[in-house]
């Protein structure tokens, strides 16, 4: 039997992404054009969809990891913040995307 060990990431989110787009749970707040998805970032996302693409790479992480809260998760979705002439330092994702996602996923 295939598990979410054995399908490539990309095509396994990219999968579940068009899935959670259609249940009626999965829905994007108003807030979700115009916000970044962490510090590290300069502008907000350009595909209109990243909000079901990010809801389904949580729901894969989940899975993976086990059972994870907001703040392991926004270790894994920080980055580097470009800091211009000081040296770039670590920083971590938006909680609020990560918190909302969730919610959603367990209602669904």
């Amino acid at each position: 039997m295939t598990t979410v060990y054995d399908v490539p990431a990309d095509r396994l989110i990219a999968k579940a992404a068009m899935e959670l787009k259609e249940k009626a749970e999965i829905t994007a707040p108003e807030w979700a054009p115009f916000v970044k998805t962490g510090t590290h970032r300069e502008m907000p996302p350009e595909d209109p969809e990243w909000w079901y693409t990010r809801a389904a790479a949580v729901l894969r992480r989940v899975y993976v990891d086990g059972p994870v809260g907001v703040e392991r998760m926004r270790s894994v979705y920080g980055g580097k913040k470009n800091r211009g002439s000081k040296p770039g330092k670590s920083v971590k994702g938006s909680g609020s995307i990560l918190r909302k996602s969730l919610q959603q996923l367990e209602s669904a």
